[in-house]
Protein backbone atom coordinates (compact mmCIF):
# COMPACT_ATOMS: atom_id res chain seq x y z
CA UNK A 1 0.00 0.00 0.00
CA UNK A 2 1.58 3.30 -0.95
CA UNK A 3 1.32 6.27 0.97
CA UNK A 4 0.38 10.02 -1.51
CA UNK A 5 3.30 12.53 -1.03
CA UNK A 6 1.48 15.08 0.22
CA UNK A 7 0.58 12.80 3.00
CA UNK A 8 3.74 11.43 3.47
CA UNK A 9 5.04 14.89 3.65
CA UNK A 10 2.05 16.08 6.02
CA UNK A 11 3.32 13.26 8.64
CA UNK A 12 6.81 14.69 8.80
CA UNK A 13 5.73 18.25 8.86
CA UNK A 14 3.12 17.75 11.15
CA UNK A 15 5.32 17.09 14.14
CA UNK A 16 7.96 19.50 13.80
CA UNK A 17 5.30 22.20 13.49
CA UNK A 18 4.26 20.78 17.08
CA UNK A 19 7.89 20.90 18.49
CA UNK A 20 8.23 24.34 17.50
CA UNK A 21 4.90 25.11 18.96
CA UNK A 22 5.77 24.06 22.42
CA UNK A 23 8.99 25.51 22.46
CA UNK A 24 8.35 28.53 21.67
CA UNK A 25 7.98 30.69 25.01
CA UNK A 26 7.47 34.23 25.02
CA UNK A 27 9.87 36.94 26.67
CA UNK A 28 8.25 36.70 30.18
CA UNK A 29 8.06 32.82 29.82
CA UNK A 30 12.41 33.09 29.22
CA UNK A 31 12.97 35.57 32.12
CA UNK A 32 10.89 33.95 34.60
CA UNK A 33 13.08 30.22 33.83
CA UNK A 34 16.01 31.74 34.05
CA UNK A 35 15.38 33.28 37.53
CA UNK A 36 13.56 29.98 38.73
CA UNK A 37 15.80 27.69 38.06
CA UNK A 38 19.44 29.98 38.57
CA UNK A 39 17.52 30.37 42.19
CA UNK A 40 16.85 26.76 42.70
CA UNK A 41 20.40 25.76 42.54
CA UNK A 42 21.56 28.78 44.85
CA UNK A 43 18.26 27.40 47.09
CA UNK A 44 19.44 24.01 47.59
CA UNK A 45 23.19 25.70 48.25
CA UNK A 46 22.42 27.82 50.67
CA UNK A 47 18.54 27.65 51.87
CA UNK A 48 17.46 23.76 51.77
CA UNK A 49 20.07 23.00 54.64
CA UNK A 50 17.55 24.68 56.87
CA UNK A 51 14.15 25.36 55.51
CA UNK A 52 14.53 21.90 53.58
CA UNK A 53 14.08 20.61 50.14
CA UNK A 54 10.12 21.10 50.88
CA UNK A 55 9.94 24.33 51.89
CA UNK A 56 8.94 23.19 55.35
CA UNK A 57 11.57 24.43 58.06
CA UNK A 58 12.74 22.95 61.17
CA UNK A 59 9.91 22.22 63.33
CA UNK A 60 9.87 24.98 65.59
CA UNK A 61 13.34 26.22 64.80
CA UNK A 62 13.43 27.29 61.26
CA UNK A 63 10.06 29.00 59.89
CA UNK A 64 8.64 27.14 56.35
CA UNK A 65 8.42 29.13 53.12
CA UNK A 66 5.45 27.28 52.80
CA UNK A 67 2.82 30.28 54.31
CA UNK A 68 1.82 31.94 50.70
CA UNK A 69 -0.05 34.64 52.81
CA UNK A 70 3.55 35.67 54.49
CA UNK A 71 5.50 35.32 51.23
CA UNK A 72 3.14 37.54 49.94
CA UNK A 73 2.93 40.23 52.62
CA UNK A 74 6.76 40.49 52.89
CA UNK A 75 8.00 40.54 49.29
CA UNK A 76 9.30 43.63 49.54
CA UNK A 77 11.27 43.14 52.46
CA UNK A 78 12.36 39.39 51.79
CA UNK A 79 15.20 40.40 49.46
CA UNK A 80 16.54 42.78 52.70
CA UNK A 81 16.06 39.71 54.93
CA UNK A 82 18.29 36.79 53.14
CA UNK A 83 20.63 39.48 52.54
CA UNK A 84 21.23 40.71 55.60
CA UNK A 85 19.50 38.04 57.94
CA UNK A 86 17.55 38.44 60.62
CA UNK A 87 17.81 37.67 64.59
CA UNK A 88 15.03 37.98 66.85
CA UNK A 89 11.05 36.52 66.09
CA UNK A 90 9.18 36.23 63.49
CA UNK A 91 5.59 35.11 62.87
CA UNK A 92 5.31 32.50 60.18
CA UNK A 93 2.07 29.91 59.55
CA UNK A 94 0.23 30.90 63.47
CA UNK A 95 3.67 29.74 65.05
CA UNK A 96 6.56 32.12 66.27
CA UNK A 97 9.90 31.47 65.25
CA UNK A 98 12.93 33.01 67.39
CA UNK A 99 16.31 32.42 66.70
CA UNK A 100 19.22 33.73 63.91
CA UNK A 101 19.52 33.47 60.49
CA UNK A 102 22.75 34.87 58.53
CA UNK A 103 23.15 36.74 56.10
CA UNK A 104 23.93 35.53 52.35
CA UNK A 105 26.27 37.31 50.53
CA UNK A 106 24.08 37.48 47.19
CA UNK A 107 24.39 39.68 44.55
CA UNK A 108 21.19 40.92 43.44
CA UNK A 109 19.97 38.82 40.33
CA UNK A 110 21.30 35.83 42.60
CA UNK A 111 18.99 37.24 45.36
CA UNK A 112 16.20 37.78 42.40
CA UNK A 113 16.60 34.19 41.35
CA UNK A 114 15.81 32.86 45.00
CA UNK A 115 13.30 34.92 45.43
CA UNK A 116 11.61 33.94 41.92
CA UNK A 117 11.98 30.31 43.35
CA UNK A 118 10.56 30.30 46.34
CA UNK A 119 8.04 33.01 45.52
CA UNK A 120 7.23 29.91 42.56
CA UNK A 121 7.54 27.05 45.29
CA UNK A 122 6.16 25.47 48.14
CA UNK A 123 2.50 26.70 46.95
CA UNK A 124 3.50 29.69 46.31
CA UNK A 125 2.20 31.38 43.18
CA UNK A 126 3.57 35.11 42.57
CA UNK A 127 5.62 35.08 39.53
CA UNK A 128 9.20 36.82 38.52
CA UNK A 129 11.03 38.74 41.07
CA UNK A 130 13.45 40.54 38.80
CA UNK A 131 16.56 42.47 39.42
CA UNK A 132 15.68 45.75 39.39
CA UNK A 133 12.89 44.99 41.64
CA UNK A 134 15.64 43.63 44.21
CA UNK A 135 17.18 46.59 43.33
CA UNK A 136 14.89 48.84 44.39
CA UNK A 137 13.43 46.93 47.85
CA UNK A 138 17.47 47.30 48.74
CA UNK A 139 17.62 50.30 48.93
CA UNK A 140 14.81 50.59 51.52
CA UNK A 141 16.60 48.14 53.86
CA UNK A 142 16.47 49.11 57.41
Amino acid sequence: MKLKTGCAVGFLILPVIVCLLISCQNDAGVEFQRYYSNGSAIYQARCQNCHGALGEGLKALIPPLTDTAYIKANKPALACLIKNGMKGSIGVSNRDFEGEMPGNELAPVELAGVLTYISNSFGNKSGTVNTSQVEEDLKKCK
